[in-house]
């Protein structure tokens, strides 16, 4: 059975507040218009409920068309940027560090360690990675401080108790203000917790996983422990990977130039029965499917921020003017009966 979804009730419209033991400082410039935010876990942190998602920096967008997207996401009011080491061969970092010269604090900052940059280095999760890496981070960043900081992956190798030492030490240092895990499974989730408990340890406050209204693996046992433990949850691949756009439609070839373009075919006929079924759902309600996609999301309590990734300004402004359509009761319900009889 598919979980219900309703409205969250944590939802400000600033992100500047206080303080907690990790010295996390949350900015809101005042000259923004007007995006939600929310708390990112307890991490101290206040987000916009759409984060901008940095992985395309480097790899399909240059410095200047970098420049674009960033700009058009601060004058939207999306204050919770996303990136990666790893994210263009660690250029999207270089190019984020260079551009938010300036105007740094105005956006709470985050970027993640751990996956293979084909330098030879690891294991991936272990204190010295992890000094080498966050150290690497802060110079391309040109920073003193991240605001969050994602474990990417597990390697598989490094004990958990090692790899929090590690990250305490930069919380405790005032390196990062905060920590989180990507791709983690409930159970990787429940024992990171409890280590970092009996130890003593700076804990993940939030979690980012792969999660869509078609993609929905997460809502069995990671959202669910997510919300026992107090975490954050924060969805990446909302869009699922554009089919929930409306620009893919079944039997035709996808647009050239979109994600799937390169694909035979596109996606399964559930896949296809599932989106066309939110098409209908958005049509009766006038809305967009970016505006569904987003809003069946965030009417999870346990959702902090949904991060979209743009390569045109175009997109970071349709993509804040979808996270401000709020959904009823009656909206809720009638999508909770539509998820619970699609497959997807």
């Amino acid at each position: 059975m598919i979980p219900a979804v309703g409205v969250p009730s944590h939802e400000t419209g600033s992100v500047r507040g206080s303080s907690d033991r990790l010295g996390a400082i949350c900015y809101t410039p005042l000259h923004m218009p007007h995006l939600p935010t929310r708390p990112l876990g307890g991490s101290g942190l206040e987000v916009s409920v759409i984060g901008l998602g940095c992985n395309n920096f480097g790899r399909r967008l240059d410095l200047e068309g970098t420049r674009s997207v960033v700009d058009a996401a601060l004058e939207e009011g999306v204050t919770f940027f996303d990136t990666a080491d790893t994210y263009g061969r660690t250029q999207s970092e270089d190019f984020l560090g260079q551009l938010l010269e300036g105007r740094r604090d105005e956006v709470v900052l985050a970027t993640k360690f751990g996956m293979d940059l084909g330098d030879g280095r690891g294991p991936r999760g272990s204190r010295d990675y992890i000094r080498y890496a966050v150290e690497g981070s802060l110079r391309r960043l040109r920073t003193d401080h991240i605001d969050f900081y994602w474990y990417h992956r597990p390697d598989g190798v490094t004990p958990i108790a090692e790899t929090l030492e590690g990250l305490d030490e930069l919380v405790r240092n005032g390196t990062v203000r905060a920590i989180g895990a990507s791709n983690f499974s409930a159970a990787q989730i429940e024992e990171a917790d409890a280590v970092a408990r009996e130890r003593g340890l700076a804990r993940f406050a939030a979690i980012q996983n792969e999660y869509s209204l078609l993609v929905r693996d997460v809502e069995a046992d990671v959202l669910p422990a997510c919300d026992r433990l107090g975490l954050g949850f924060v969805p990446y691949y909302p869009l699922a990977s554009g089919l929930l756009t409306g620009k893919y439609r079944r039997g035709q070839a996808a647009p050239e130039g979109t994600r799937l373009s390169d694909r035979e075919e596109i996606a399964s006929d559930e896949k296809f029965d599932a989106v066309e079924a939110l098409e209908r759902y958005a049509g009766e309600r006038d809305v967009s499917m970016l505006e569904v996609a987003f809003g069946g999301l965030l009417a999870q309590p346990v959702v902090s921020s949904v991060i979209a990734g743009a390569t045109k300004p175009d997109q970071v402004r349709a993509n804040a003017a979808a996270a401000r359509w709020t959904p009823s009761e009656d909206d809720l319900a009638a999508l909770n009966s539509l998820r619970a009889s699609t497959r997807g």
